[in-house]
């Protein structure tokens, strides 16, 4: 019980605060008990221990892998299990800092490792930061606003950093006296640096909400139905049944609006049937005085592209945009693009999973963008977490975000993370979403200096895991045992000594240092 009480607790809390739909608080309890767990047993229990709280926390997520995603059994495999064996690593890291009187670094350890994780598989898989903690927060806006400092690596750090702070400090092992019997060793040094960091970064949070923002008075309006269900083919009569509807719901938009953004694959067309889109909606444009965005599947010579156009107000030729990361599986038939496109100044145009990629977001903010008009389609369930991701690049890059998503929500945030304006989609009939577009926001940090925090815990990782251990200072001996019974020990001044009733001799070793000392043990 001693062992399984925790692991199912961890697994719960994992279960709930991640996912689909996390609880935010949750997600700072999850890494605690299997934490608090491991330096009470041997090393191979707390490995084991951790990695079946994580899968059992992350089962829920089967069903999205292998359905909505499509994704490939190994694949889906590979994901959880490599995300278990990382925490099962951290967490013996963890037990072994912890046992030998480094608390901490074992704290530090634990944050350090998953930010390097998720950074490295942001950098090496085709999905980005997608599998980040840091979108369990994206409703807590204090703590979001640490993404404008560090980018999504910040709130992750904290978020684990935190129950390993406490685990570390609430650990028997730190908790020695000092010669005169006073006071606990090490565990309060840990709390202190764990309290000024989240005070820094809360308090840096609630600064950045109360600074004024003034309202620019220009709105954008997302319109969406998700029927048909499918990309509608400009070639048949139903795909031009669909323009038609799309222009008469445009028409009847307040005239105040400046920007309207349509879905993801709305329309497939090709070079003649391109035609059939550009020239209503062109005339649209300049007609009523707004930008115009709209998704489609465009085959040009035989190639095929998920596509943004954009007609602009004043008229002239469409502006295209071909969606950079295109997802596995699904769109292996099309063909990925590249480069930056502005419907008009400070108005870039993305598409769908291309907000999954900080990078790009952040290329964006250096080339002038102020707001992102992003046509996209999500799979019903996931709606709500993809659009917090794209509201987290918002605040990572002082950017105002416009997401319109088939099969999810229509999203207006501005660059604290505030949404706007919000509406889930799914309906026979039209969804549609209107809201002021904010003014830019200052550049942040994490727009200058990219992904350098990611890089500091990479560094602080390889610090705390490789660097030289601490010996005693007074030649004392410090002995270690894997048995949980010989971590219970007294740490007297310069010297740890052990109480461990195995390796023949550690009583005999902690009476013959004390006698050193002209003490009576």
């Amino acid at each position: 019980m001693t062992v399984l009480v925790p692991t199912l607790v961890s697994s719960v809390l994992l279960l709930f605060g991640t996912g689909l739909h996390p609880l935010p608080w949750l997600t700072w309890l999850a890494p605690l008990p299997v934490l608090r767990l491991a330096p009470r047993v041997g090393a191979r229990v707390a490995c084991c221990a951790a990695g079946l709280a994580w899968l059992l926390g992350q089962s829920r997520m089967w069903p999205y892998f292998l359905g909505a995603l499509d994704m490939p059994l190994p694949a889906a495999v590979a994901v959880i299990l490599g995300q278990a064996l990382v925490f099962a690593l951290l967490t013996c890291a963890y037990r072994r800092l912890l046992v030998n009187g480094r608390p901490l670094a074992a704290a530090a350890a634990v944050p350090a490792g998953w930010v390097a994780l998720e950074y490295v598989v942001s950098l090496a898989l085709p999905h980005g930061a997608w599998l980040s903690l840091a979108y369990t927060q994206a409703d807590v806006l204090p703590v979001l606003q640490t993404a404008s400092l560090t980018g999504p690596w910040g709130i992750t750090f904290l978020v684990m950093g935190l129950p390993a702070a406490l685990a570390a400090a609430t650990t028997p092992q730190v908790q020695g006296r000092d010669r005169g019997g006073r006071g606990r060793i090490g565990g309060g040094r840990v709390l202190v640096v764990a309290a000024v960091v989240m005070a820094l970064s809360l308090g840096y949070g609630t600064w950045r909400l109360s600074q004024p923002h003034p309202v620019a008075t220009a709105r954008v309006a997302l319109l969406d139905t998700d029927r048909p269900d499918d990309t509608a083919d400009l070639a048949t009569t139903a795909g031009r049944r669909l323009l038609d509807r799309y222009v008469m719901r445009i028409r009847a938009l307040p005239r105040s609006t400046s920007t309207v953004v349509l879905p993801e694959k709305t329309f497939a067309a090709d070079e003649r049937t391109l035609p059939v889109l550009t020239g209503p909606l062109r005339r649209l444009a300049v007609e009523h005085r707004q930008d115009i965005v709209v998704g489609l599947v465009l085959d040009r010579a035989g190639t095929s592209s998920n596509a943004a156009l954009g007609f602009r107000a004043q008229g002239g030729e469409p502006v295209l945009y071909l969606k950079h990361h295109l997802i596995p599986g699904a769109e292996e038939e099309l063909r990925p693009g590249g480069g930056l496109t502005f419907v008009s100044p400070g108005h870039g145009l993305i598409i769908c999973k291309d907000l999954d990629f900080p990078a790009l977001v952040r290329d964006y903010r250096g080339h002038g963008a102020a707001v992102l008009l992003a046509p996209a389609w999500d799979f019903t369930e996931d709606g709500r977490l993809h659009s917090r991701m794209a509201v987290a690049r918002g605040v990572e890059n002082g950017l105002a975000v416009a997401r319109t998503a088939r099969a999810g929500r229509l999203t207006v945030s501005d660059p604290y993370g505030r949404v706007l304006a919000e509406q889930v989609t799914g309906h026979d009939d039209f969804t549609t979403v209107t809201a002021a577009l904010p003014a830019p926001a200052g550049a942040t940090v994490y727009d200058r200096f990219g992904d350098w925090f990611a890089w500091l815990c990479m560094l602080l990782l390889a610090a705390v895991t490789i660097g030289r251990r601490r010996f005693p200072r007074a030649g004392g001996q410090v002995t270690r045992n894997d048995d949980p019974r010989a971590n219970e020990a007294v740490v007297t001044g310069e010297t740890r000594y052990s109480l461990s009733p195995r390796r023949g001799g550690g009583g005999r070793r902690w009476a013959s240092g004390m006698r050193a000392r002209g003490q009576n043990p």
